[in-house]
């Protein structure tokens, strides 16, 4: 049975997976087989809470949960007071290489458990009543603190502290188009009007070289601020792989820096989150270009699975089989019903026997590959639960044929499942 969860939260959830996509919380209501990682992450979040930094690699095939993965531990992090941000990596939008463009992209997505996307002016004037509250205290200017609190920023990024006195003289001043504009410069945004800029003393826009002072510097706001720390994620790196190979280069050392950075101790309270394939990790375009990044990712998976250690840089996803299929559409099964007055009737019809079908024979349309099946599987069991629900009459056995029609596969299911290996219904 899964954990006793709010109504909105039951909501939300099956909504999210009516469309076929990964909720944004309440993950542990649908977490299958990540049991043997919990302890270890707990363990290293913590480090992050007491101003330690952590870097994992999370490695898997198309459908083996690396997203889930990631927004599980994401979820598991708010609940410990860190704040999250997650960025999906592509060639076009947002190519690892640019490392503005990828802190931007982290600002955008900031949140915290109760600070929806994007936190970063919430958070900011948190950290300044911090500030003028322990500057009355301590019976010191607000300026003088705030200069001090971000020493170590304005030695790799000066314009920081800079724009953030500004930002707090112009809120003072009741100019919010003037601190509107601060906050979008300090989160990297493009095209601040060039008015802002020249009150703040500040010129240009976000660069690769500053980027990385903005990240130690949204650290030290964070952590002031009386948050834990900082998951970010980095989701889908091997698309770097697709780039051109000077960009790729850039991308790989680009990571490579990031890692020795968060070794050599310079992001403090910054857990750093990567997901890949395998092919990424081992292939000839991924890390194995560069000779020091695979280095310092390599983990031995030559053992059985179930003897992986989850403290090495890489964790290993083996996706899901049949009975983790059947298991995860119990744990919906059950959440679905926690809300309904019909929830017996329900439960009975889609039994434990229901379920086992159900997901043979969705993966069967898919060709028997189960390691693709989850995200389709739990949409259409969804549909059948509500079915079930609204329609007493509705027998699943004879009233309902499964059929997946090329419009509802993604691109990367599209390349796993190609035409000649199964029919579906078009």
């Amino acid at each position: 049975m899964t954990a006793a969860v709010s109504p909105r939260r039951r909501r939300e959830i099956l909504d999210a997976l009516r469309r076929g996509t990964v909720p944004a919380n309440g993950l542990d209501q649908l977490a299958v087989g990540l049991g043997r990682f919990e302890a270890e992450l707990d363990a290293e979040l913590g480090v992050v809470a007491g101003g330690g930094a952590m870097f994992k690699a999370v490695r898997g095939d198309y459908g083996s949960g690396k997203t889930f993965f990631a927004r599980w531990l994401a979820d598991r992090a708010t609940k410990r007071g860190f704040a999250v941000a997650e960025v999906q990596i592509n060639e076009i939008d947002t190519p690892l290489h640019k490392l503005e463009t990828v802190y931007r992209r982290s600002i955008e997505s900031l949140r915290t458990a109760s600070i929806p996307p994007s936190a970063l002016r919430p958070i900011l004037d948190a950290w300044l009543f911090t500030i003028e509250d322990d500057a009355t205290e301590q019976g010191v200017g607000v300026d003088d603190l705030l200069e001090r609190r971000l020493a170590e920023v304005a030695a790799r990024a000066p314009v920081f502290p800079m724009a953030i006195r500004a930002y707090r003289q112009m809120v003072a001043e009741g100019d919010n188009d003037g601190a509107d504009g601060l906050v979008a410069w300090l989160g990297g945004q493009p095209h601040v009007a060039a008015s802002v800029k020249r009150r703040a003393g500040i010129k240009g826009d976000l660069d690769h070289f500053l980027a990385l002072g903005f990240l130690r510097g949204l650290l030290a706001v964070l952590a002031d601020a009386g948050n834990a720390g900082l998951l970010l994620v980095l989701d889908e790196v091997e698309t770097l792989q697709r780039v051109r190979s000077d960009a790729r280069a850039k991308a790989l050392n680009a990571l490579r820096q990031l890692i020795d950075e968060i070794h050599d101790g310079h992001f403090p309270g910054l857990y750093l989150l990567i997901t890949g394939t395998p092919a990424f990790f081992e292939g000839r375009q991924g890390i194995q270009l560069l000779p020091p990044l695979a280095d310092r990712l390599h983990t031995d998976f030559s053992r059985d699975p179930r003897f992986d250690n989850p403290r090495a840089p890489q964790l290993r996803l083996t996706g899901f089989d049949l009975d983790r299929l059947v298991e995860l559409g119990g744990r919906v099964r059950d959440l679905f019903c926690s809300g309904i007055d019909s929830a017996e009737r329900v439960r009975a019809t889609a039994d434990d026997e229901f379920l086992r079908r159900f997901a043979g024979a969705v993966a069967g349309s898919l060709g028997g590959r189960v390691g693709i099946a989850p995200r389709l599987f739990l949409r259409k069991l969804v549909d059948v639960l509500d079915v079930i629900e609204l329609h007493p009459d509705f027998d699943p056995y004879t009233d309902y044929e499964i059929k997946i029609g090329a419009s509802e596969l993604s691109e990367a299911e599209r390349e796993v499942v190609s035409a000649d290996d199964v029919e579906l219904d078009l």
